[in-house]
């Protein structure tokens, strides 16, 4: 009796620290990783579209987190139009920004104050954004979704090499 109760005790520690280990964000503070399925969801976009991610399956998907007010963000939305969006729409890339918390009012500021063109959801509550990273993290960050929708890169800030090396991932994509 003493040794069942023992393996019970071992078993559901060893699951507890199994899963707190997994919702733990790495050191870039992504709480997925490449290889995983990506964490499904709803989200609603500023031209009042509905999308859930596991529709878009058999499509190549890239999540750009953002907000107004990050200036990093607003230095590589430009470059995600040109390079991302533009060169890859008609292959049949889709892009969506999501923006942390904020009014559709600042999505839409933020995008005209870009210059994007592709879509802008919004993010009530950071609900997307902590299935993805920790909610105390920040945003600047990509997550590139392949056709089965599994995560294939993720991107931190906007540094050109990675930024250079998640436009050329995109392409090996569309060359399959």
């Amino acid at each position: 009796m003493l040794k069942k109760l023992f393996i019970s005790v071992l078993f559901i520690s060893l699951s507890l620290t199994s899963f707190s280990q997994s919702k733990m964000p790495d050191e870039r503070g992504f709480l997925v990783k490449v290889g995983d399925t990506a964490p499904d969801f709803t989200m609603t976009l500023t031209n009042g579209k509905t999308i859930k991610l596991s529709d878009l399956k058999g499509k190549v998907v890239m999540l750009q987190f953002t907000a107004s007010w990050c200036s990093v963000c607003r230095k590589e939305m430009p470059h995600i139009e040109k390079e991302i969006w533009q060169a890859f729409k008609d292959k049949g890339m889709l892009v969506f920004a999501v923006d942390r918390d904020e009014p559709k009012a600042k999505a839409e500021m933020l995008k005209q104050q870009t210059g994007i063109t592709y879509p802008i959801g919004l993010d009530p509550g950071a609900d997307i954004f902590g299935l993805y990273a920790g909610k105390k993290e920040g945003v600047t960050r990509n997550v590139l979704i392949d056709r089965t929708g599994k995560i294939i890169f993720l991107t931190r800030l906007y540094n050109k090499k990675e930024f250079h090396n998640l436009v050329n991932r995109i392409g090996e994509e569309f060359e399959k």
